[in-house]
């Protein structure tokens, strides 16, 4: 593997957040890890348990109504969510001021592209995997994704 695309993958590491990252291209595989492996005597120590606050403990005792009310989740649209197969940057239009590819009450068919993520400088075009409606976008131009992370909800 080349020495520039592991300069890469640290590069997306640190900038990410995420601690691990491992790649196989072929019989190749590259593992870039934040932390030591256990036993290796690296210094990691596991999070330790924090008490609550002081006024959390004294905290007056909710009534029902008010403990249903902070439980609940604002409304999500009903359908099918489409997530970032990757960790990225995205883009919902193909260049800076170009229409986007998709808005709230478009219908798309399979193999529609939706967006781009780009990551370690590539363009990736991430197409419907199923046909409907844009239901919702939840992910703002230009901002970072995780992988998994909800990008469009489809119905």
């Amino acid at each position: 593997m080349d020495i520039r695309k592991v300069k890469k993958l640290i590069e997306l590491l640190e900038e990410s957040g995420i601690s691990e990252i491992e790649i196989r291209e072929g019989e190749e595989s590259v593992r870039i890890s934040r932390h030591p492996p256990p036993g290796t005597g690296g210094g990691y120590a596991p999070p330790q348990f924090m008490p609550p606050p002081a006024q959390m403990i004294s905290a007056p005792l909710q009534t029902a109504a008010t403990a249903a009310q902070a439980t609940e989740e604002p409304a999500k649209p009903k359908g099918t969510p489409v997530t970032a197969p990757m960790v990225g940057t995205f883009y919902s239009a193909p260049s800076p001021g170009a229409r986007p590819f998709v808005e709230i009450g478009d219908h798309v068919n399979v193999g529609d592209t939706l967006c781009i993520i780009e990551a370690m400088k590539m363009m990736n075009q991430i197409e419907a995997d199923l046909s409907g409606t844009v239901l919702s976008i939840e992910v703002e131009n230009g901002e970072p994704v995780e992988f998994g992370q909800i990008l469009f909800t489809l119905g």
